[in-house]
Order: C-alpha cells, then sequence, then structure tokens
C-alpha cells in the first residue's frame, strides 16, 4: 500500500503582487515629482529658523545679477507688477514666495515688498535652514 501525500508544495512563484507594487510606486513617484517646482535658478539664500505653512501662489526670484524672475522666466521690474497680477487669481488669501539671493541689496526686495503692499499680496521670504 503507498501512501501519499496529498498537499503538495508548488514550486512555481507568482510575481503578480510584486509587480502590482512596483507599478504603484512607480505612479506614486512619477505623480509626486510632477507636483514638485524645481528652481532652475542658482540662489544662495540667506539662512533662517522659521517656516511658513501658506503655500505660495507664485515665486519671483532675484539673482546675485540683480535680474528678476517669477518662477523661471526673466522679467523687467517695470513689468513685474502687472505680470504678478496676471498671474494670480482673485483670492482673498494671496502669498507670493521671494527667492533672493544674499547679496542682492535691500533695495531689490524692498522694489518687490512695495508691488506686493500695493497689491495686497502677503509676502514670504525664502530662506534656507540653519
Amino acid at each position: 500500500m503507498a501512501i501519499t501525500n496529498k498537499n503538495k508544495v508548488s514550486v512555481q512563484f507568482s510575481n503578480a503582487g510584486m509587480s502590482d507594487i512596483v507599478f504603484l510606486l512607480l505612479l506614486f513617484f512619477m505623480l509626486t515629482s510632477t507636483l514638485v517646482h524645481p528652481t532652475a535658478l542658482k540662489l544662495l539664500l540667506p539662512k533662517g529658523t522659521t517656516q511658513s505653512s501658506a503655500r505660495p501662489m507664485t515665486t519671483v526670484s532675484i539673482t546675485k545679477d540683480l535680474q528678476y524672475f517669477i518662477e523661471d522666466q526673466p522679467i523687467e521690474l517695470e513689468f513685474l507688477e502687472a505680470a504678478l497680477q496676471s498671474r494670480v487669481e482673485d483670492s482673498p488669501e494671496i502669498y507670493i514666495s521671494v527667492h533672493a539671493d544674499r547679496s542682492v541689496p535691500l533695495e531689490y526686495v524692498v522694489n518687490v515688498m512695495n508691488i506686493a503692499a500695493k497689491n495686497q499680496y502677503k509676502l514670504i521670504l525664502a530662506t534656507t535652514p540653519k
């Protein structure tokens, strides 16, 4: 009389679960990488310790060459106010992030502050952590 085992262990391995996880991870990283706005401008920001939880609608950058940029597009100071007005919607809380190189004189940052005060925008000064 031959005794046989009815519970045989399968030697095959299913990759279906692993491929689903890899696909979901790939999809997650692709979506999150498109949400990040990397600044193409190389700026040495001043150091600071506080952080703001507000999300800015747009970014104004001032390089060490004293050139103004909205996001990554160069713009003259005379056209900065009109460009900001066209970029932001009519919402009660308008935040604009100012990225100024640490070697930029304060008067160039004050120019952006005056435009923001005139249009009732709120400014966030970008800094690097200490």
